[in-house]
Protein backbone atom coordinates (compact mmCIF):
# COMPACT_ATOMS: atom_id res chain seq x y z
CA UNK A 1 0.00 0.00 0.00
CA UNK A 2 3.08 2.32 1.05
CA UNK A 3 3.93 1.87 -2.95
CA UNK A 4 0.68 2.68 -3.85
CA UNK A 5 0.66 5.84 -2.23
CA UNK A 6 3.98 6.74 -3.92
CA UNK A 7 2.79 6.48 -6.99
CA UNK A 8 0.01 8.86 -6.30
CA UNK A 9 1.60 11.02 -5.18
CA UNK A 10 4.16 10.83 -8.21
CA UNK A 11 1.09 11.40 -9.92
CA UNK A 12 0.65 15.16 -8.56
CA UNK A 13 4.22 15.48 -9.59
CA UNK A 14 4.21 14.41 -12.96
CA UNK A 15 0.79 16.19 -13.54
CA UNK A 16 1.92 19.30 -12.47
CA UNK A 17 4.88 19.47 -14.96
CA UNK A 18 2.76 18.30 -17.72
CA UNK A 19 0.25 21.17 -17.07
CA UNK A 20 2.92 23.72 -17.14
CA UNK A 21 4.25 22.64 -20.71
CA UNK A 22 1.15 22.31 -21.70
CA UNK A 23 -0.17 25.46 -20.45
CA UNK A 24 3.44 27.42 -21.69
CA UNK A 25 2.49 25.86 -25.39
CA UNK A 26 -0.59 26.99 -25.45
CA UNK A 27 0.20 30.59 -24.42
CA UNK A 28 3.54 31.07 -27.30
CA UNK A 29 0.99 29.50 -30.26
CA UNK A 30 -2.82 30.30 -28.69
CA UNK A 31 -4.29 27.33 -30.21
CA UNK A 32 -7.78 26.30 -28.67
CA UNK A 33 -6.75 22.79 -29.54
CA UNK A 34 -3.50 22.81 -26.60
CA UNK A 35 -5.74 24.94 -24.42
CA UNK A 36 -7.92 21.99 -24.73
CA UNK A 37 -5.03 19.68 -24.14
CA UNK A 38 -3.88 22.02 -21.18
CA UNK A 39 -7.46 21.90 -19.88
CA UNK A 40 -7.64 18.81 -19.49
CA UNK A 41 -4.55 18.19 -18.03
CA UNK A 42 -5.51 20.49 -15.40
CA UNK A 43 -7.97 17.40 -14.67
CA UNK A 44 -5.38 14.70 -14.36
CA UNK A 45 -3.34 17.01 -11.27
CA UNK A 46 -7.16 17.21 -9.50
CA UNK A 47 -7.16 13.29 -10.23
CA UNK A 48 -3.97 12.39 -8.77
CA UNK A 49 -4.64 14.30 -5.59
CA UNK A 50 -8.40 12.66 -5.46
CA UNK A 51 -6.58 9.44 -6.06
CA UNK A 52 -3.71 9.51 -3.43
CA UNK A 53 -6.68 10.61 -0.60
CA UNK A 54 -8.93 7.84 -1.76
CA UNK A 55 -5.70 5.53 -1.34
CA UNK A 56 -4.88 6.53 2.41
CA UNK A 57 -8.20 6.36 3.61
CA UNK A 58 -9.09 2.45 1.34
CA UNK A 59 -5.50 1.93 3.70
CA UNK A 60 -7.00 2.52 7.02
CA UNK A 61 -7.81 -0.58 8.88
CA UNK A 62 -11.42 -1.70 9.75
CA UNK A 63 -13.20 0.40 12.73
CA UNK A 64 -16.41 -0.05 14.60
CA UNK A 65 -18.54 2.27 12.23
CA UNK A 66 -16.62 0.39 8.95
CA UNK A 67 -15.95 -3.38 9.41
CA UNK A 68 -15.50 -4.34 7.04
CA UNK A 69 -12.81 -1.50 5.60
CA UNK A 70 -12.44 1.32 3.85
CA UNK A 71 -11.72 0.23 0.75
CA UNK A 72 -14.48 1.81 -0.91
CA UNK A 73 -13.50 4.96 -0.78
CA UNK A 74 -11.65 4.28 -3.83
CA UNK A 75 -14.70 4.31 -6.37
CA UNK A 76 -15.59 7.91 -4.58
CA UNK A 77 -12.19 9.24 -6.00
CA UNK A 78 -12.98 7.84 -9.10
CA UNK A 79 -16.96 8.66 -9.76
CA UNK A 80 -15.32 12.81 -8.78
CA UNK A 81 -12.52 12.40 -11.53
CA UNK A 82 -15.21 11.19 -13.99
CA UNK A 83 -17.55 14.18 -13.27
CA UNK A 84 -14.96 16.56 -13.46
CA UNK A 85 -13.62 14.97 -17.02
CA UNK A 86 -16.96 15.61 -18.26
CA UNK A 87 -16.49 19.64 -16.72
CA UNK A 88 -13.65 19.83 -18.44
CA UNK A 89 -15.20 18.61 -22.09
CA UNK A 90 -17.69 20.97 -21.74
CA UNK A 91 -15.38 23.91 -21.32
CA UNK A 92 -13.29 23.08 -24.37
CA UNK A 93 -16.54 22.58 -26.48
CA UNK A 94 -17.43 26.65 -25.18
CA UNK A 95 -14.04 27.61 -26.43
CA UNK A 96 -13.87 25.94 -29.38
CA UNK A 97 -17.43 27.19 -30.53
CA UNK A 98 -16.10 30.55 -29.57
CA UNK A 99 -12.73 30.17 -31.31
CA UNK A 100 -15.09 28.83 -34.60
CA UNK A 101 -16.61 32.45 -34.75
CA UNK A 102 -13.71 33.80 -34.56
CA UNK A 103 -10.51 32.27 -35.61
CA UNK A 104 -7.17 32.64 -34.32
CA UNK A 105 -3.72 32.91 -36.09
CA UNK A 106 -0.89 31.05 -34.54
CA UNK A 107 2.04 32.46 -32.89
CA UNK A 108 5.66 30.68 -32.43
CA UNK A 109 3.81 26.84 -33.39
CA UNK A 110 7.07 25.49 -33.31
CA UNK A 111 8.00 26.13 -30.24
CA UNK A 112 4.26 25.44 -28.86
CA UNK A 113 4.25 21.96 -30.69
CA UNK A 114 7.43 20.99 -29.05
CA UNK A 115 6.64 22.14 -25.19
CA UNK A 116 3.68 19.79 -26.11
CA UNK A 117 5.69 17.38 -27.43
CA UNK A 118 7.75 16.76 -24.23
CA UNK A 119 4.45 16.62 -21.77
CA UNK A 120 2.98 13.73 -23.84
CA UNK A 121 6.33 11.74 -23.87
CA UNK A 122 6.03 12.60 -20.21
CA UNK A 123 2.79 11.29 -19.75
CA UNK A 124 3.31 8.43 -22.32
CA UNK A 125 5.91 6.80 -19.54
CA UNK A 126 4.24 8.01 -16.59
CA UNK A 127 0.76 6.50 -17.72
CA UNK A 128 2.62 2.65 -18.29
CA UNK A 129 3.81 2.84 -15.06
CA UNK A 130 0.92 3.81 -13.39
CA UNK A 131 -1.27 0.93 -14.93
CA UNK A 132 0.89 -1.26 -14.42
CA UNK A 133 1.16 -0.57 -10.45
CA UNK A 134 -2.31 -0.23 -10.61
CA UNK A 135 -2.99 -3.38 -12.11
CA UNK A 136 -0.55 -5.04 -9.21
CA UNK A 137 -1.85 -3.51 -6.48
CA UNK A 138 -5.53 -3.69 -7.27
CA UNK A 139 -6.02 -0.21 -7.01
CA UNK A 140 -9.42 1.32 -8.68
CA UNK A 141 -8.28 5.08 -7.75
CA UNK A 142 -4.37 4.52 -9.37
CA UNK A 143 -5.95 2.27 -12.62
CA UNK A 144 -8.63 5.11 -13.17
CA UNK A 145 -6.21 7.76 -12.72
CA UNK A 146 -4.10 5.75 -15.24
CA UNK A 147 -6.88 4.84 -17.73
CA UNK A 148 -7.46 8.68 -17.70
CA UNK A 149 -3.69 9.70 -18.40
CA UNK A 150 -4.17 6.91 -21.03
CA UNK A 151 -6.82 8.63 -22.87
CA UNK A 152 -5.11 12.05 -22.34
CA UNK A 153 -1.75 10.69 -24.44
CA UNK A 154 -3.66 9.23 -27.17
CA UNK A 155 -5.79 12.77 -27.22
CA UNK A 156 -2.67 14.75 -26.76
CA UNK A 157 -1.18 13.09 -29.94
CA UNK A 158 -4.15 13.71 -31.77
CA UNK A 159 -3.84 17.31 -31.09
CA UNK A 160 -0.19 17.16 -32.26
CA UNK A 161 -1.09 15.73 -35.45
CA UNK A 162 -3.72 18.00 -35.96
CA UNK A 163 -2.63 21.06 -35.26
CA UNK A 164 0.77 20.84 -36.78
CA UNK A 165 -1.26 20.38 -40.17
CA UNK A 166 -3.47 23.10 -39.10
CA UNK A 167 0.07 25.28 -38.79
CA UNK A 168 1.28 23.25 -42.48
CA UNK A 169 -1.84 23.87 -44.43
CA UNK A 170 -2.94 27.65 -42.93
CA UNK A 171 -6.88 26.19 -42.48
CA UNK A 172 -7.84 27.76 -39.21
CA UNK A 173 -11.06 25.53 -38.85
CA UNK A 174 -9.20 22.52 -37.85
CA UNK A 175 -7.87 24.27 -34.68
CA UNK A 176 -11.18 24.41 -33.37
CA UNK A 177 -12.26 21.13 -34.90
CA UNK A 178 -9.37 19.28 -33.09
CA UNK A 179 -10.54 21.22 -30.02
CA UNK A 180 -14.23 19.48 -30.09
CA UNK A 181 -13.22 16.16 -30.81
CA UNK A 182 -10.84 16.12 -27.88
CA UNK A 183 -14.05 16.96 -25.85
CA UNK A 184 -15.86 14.28 -27.42
CA UNK A 185 -13.52 12.06 -26.22
CA UNK A 186 -12.91 13.40 -22.52
CA UNK A 187 -16.44 12.63 -22.44
CA UNK A 188 -16.54 9.17 -23.68
CA UNK A 189 -13.64 8.42 -21.10
CA UNK A 190 -15.39 10.29 -18.28
CA UNK A 191 -18.70 8.29 -18.63
CA UNK A 192 -17.01 4.99 -19.02
CA UNK A 193 -14.64 5.80 -15.85
CA UNK A 194 -18.02 6.97 -13.36
CA UNK A 195 -19.95 3.74 -15.05
CA UNK A 196 -16.88 1.30 -13.73
CA UNK A 197 -17.00 3.06 -10.52
CA UNK A 198 -20.60 3.23 -9.93
CA UNK A 199 -20.91 -0.77 -10.08
CA UNK A 200 -17.99 -0.43 -7.26
CA UNK A 201 -20.27 1.04 -5.48
CA UNK A 202 -23.09 -0.65 -6.16
CA UNK A 203 -21.38 -4.12 -5.05
CA UNK A 204 -21.60 -5.47 -8.82
CA UNK A 205 -20.26 -9.35 -8.87
CA UNK A 206 -16.54 -10.27 -10.24
CA UNK A 207 -16.33 -10.76 -13.87
CA UNK A 208 -17.06 -14.02 -15.55
CA UNK A 209 -13.79 -15.62 -15.43
CA UNK A 210 -12.48 -15.20 -12.07
CA UNK A 211 -16.35 -16.16 -10.32
CA UNK A 212 -15.65 -19.55 -12.92
CA UNK A 213 -12.20 -20.04 -11.41
CA UNK A 214 -13.50 -19.41 -7.44
CA UNK A 215 -16.24 -22.60 -8.48
CA UNK A 216 -13.60 -24.83 -9.27
CA UNK A 217 -11.35 -24.35 -6.53
CA UNK A 218 -14.48 -24.86 -4.35
CA UNK A 219 -15.36 -27.65 -6.33
CA UNK A 220 -11.88 -29.22 -6.12
CA UNK A 221 -10.91 -28.52 -2.67
CA UNK A 222 -14.54 -29.21 -0.42
CA UNK A 223 -13.88 -33.00 0.05
CA UNK A 224 -15.89 -34.47 2.50
CA UNK A 225 -18.18 -31.73 1.81
CA UNK A 226 -21.49 -32.28 -0.44
CA UNK A 227 -21.89 -29.25 -2.36
CA UNK A 228 -21.89 -25.22 -1.82
CA UNK A 229 -24.41 -23.20 -3.08
CA UNK A 230 -25.58 -19.21 -2.92
CA UNK A 231 -22.27 -18.16 -4.27
CA UNK A 232 -21.77 -14.64 -4.26
CA UNK A 233 -19.22 -12.22 -4.92
CA UNK A 234 -18.36 -8.43 -4.47
CA UNK A 235 -15.46 -6.35 -5.46
CA UNK A 236 -14.50 -3.30 -2.92
CA UNK A 237 -11.35 -1.63 -3.80
CA UNK A 238 -8.55 -4.21 -3.71
CA UNK A 239 -10.47 -6.37 -1.62
CA UNK A 240 -12.72 -9.15 -2.83
CA UNK A 241 -15.29 -10.51 -0.60
CA UNK A 242 -16.59 -14.24 -1.13
CA UNK A 243 -19.04 -15.92 0.44
CA UNK A 244 -21.37 -18.87 0.31
CA UNK A 245 -23.13 -21.59 1.54
CA UNK A 246 -21.30 -25.09 2.24
CA UNK A 247 -23.61 -28.07 3.04
CA UNK A 248 -22.14 -31.08 4.69
CA UNK A 249 -23.18 -34.32 6.15
CA UNK A 250 -25.38 -34.34 9.16
CA UNK A 251 -23.06 -36.20 11.37
CA UNK A 252 -20.12 -34.46 10.55
CA UNK A 253 -18.42 -32.96 13.67
CA UNK A 254 -17.93 -29.26 13.85
CA UNK A 255 -14.24 -29.69 13.93
CA UNK A 256 -14.15 -32.06 10.73
CA UNK A 257 -16.42 -29.05 9.24
CA UNK A 258 -14.13 -26.35 10.04
CA UNK A 259 -11.05 -28.17 8.40
CA UNK A 260 -12.72 -28.48 5.45
CA UNK A 261 -13.75 -24.35 5.51
CA UNK A 262 -10.38 -23.67 6.91
CA UNK A 263 -8.76 -25.61 3.54
CA UNK A 264 -10.59 -23.82 1.55
CA UNK A 265 -10.19 -20.55 2.74
CA UNK A 266 -6.40 -21.12 2.32
CA UNK A 267 -6.68 -22.35 -1.10
CA UNK A 268 -9.09 -19.48 -2.21
CA UNK A 269 -7.35 -16.71 -1.07
CA UNK A 270 -3.98 -18.50 -2.88
CA UNK A 271 -6.42 -17.55 -6.03
CA UNK A 272 -7.98 -14.87 -5.75
CA UNK A 273 -5.58 -12.36 -3.36
CA UNK A 274 -6.56 -9.61 -0.98
CA UNK A 275 -9.99 -11.96 -0.21
CA UNK A 276 -12.44 -11.66 2.45
CA UNK A 277 -14.19 -15.03 2.78
CA UNK A 278 -17.27 -15.99 4.74
CA UNK A 279 -18.36 -19.77 4.90
CA UNK A 280 -22.15 -21.22 6.53
CA UNK A 281 -21.89 -24.25 6.80
CA UNK A 282 -25.29 -26.35 6.60
CA UNK A 283 -26.65 -29.71 7.48
CA UNK A 284 -27.43 -32.17 4.32
CA UNK A 285 -30.98 -31.68 4.74
CA UNK A 286 -30.34 -28.18 3.87
CA UNK A 287 -28.91 -29.18 0.37
CA UNK A 288 -30.52 -27.62 -2.76
CA UNK A 289 -28.91 -29.73 -5.59
CA UNK A 290 -27.30 -27.20 -7.30
CA UNK A 291 -24.48 -24.97 -7.30
CA UNK A 292 -21.09 -26.36 -6.67
CA UNK A 293 -21.13 -30.30 -6.72
CA UNK A 294 -18.23 -31.27 -4.82
CA UNK A 295 -15.63 -33.65 -7.09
Amino acid sequence: MLRVQRMAIGSIAVGGIVLALKYLAYLVTGSVALYSDALESIVNVVTAIAALLAVRTSAKPADANHPYGHHKAEYFSAVIVGVLIVVAALSILYEAFLTFLTPRAFSAPVEGLAFNGLSTFIKAVWCYLLMRQGRRSRSPALIADGKHLQTDVMSSVGVLLGVSLAVITGWAFLDPTIAALVAVNIVWSGWRLMRESVGGLMDESIEAGALNRIREVIAKNAEGALEAHDLRTRQAGRMTFIDFHLVVPGEMSVSDAHDICDRLENVLRAEVEDALITIHVEPANKAKHSGIVVI
